[in-house]
């Protein structure tokens, strides 16, 4: 009973989500800092599929404030 549009939105969602769940953090000095490779290939295609930018994504993942 749903449209097919807001389907395939609804799947292009779900994926962003379980690409960043895959995604690759690493921890610096016992967990106070971390980052995220630019060159993920999970975190390219997280932005790509929800529309957001790569550098900002990145930025905010690790950063509270």
């Amino acid at each position: 009973g749903v449209k097919e549009s807001h389907q395939m939105t609804i799947f292009r969602i779900i994926a962003g989500i379980l690409h960043l769940g895959n995604l690759k953090i690493q921890g610096e000095r016992d967990g106070e800092v971390c980052s995220v490779s630019s060159e993920d290939e999970h975190l390219s295609s997280f932005c790509s599929l929800l529309g957001v930018e790569h550098s900002q994504m990145q930025h905010w993942l690790c950063h509270r404030k």
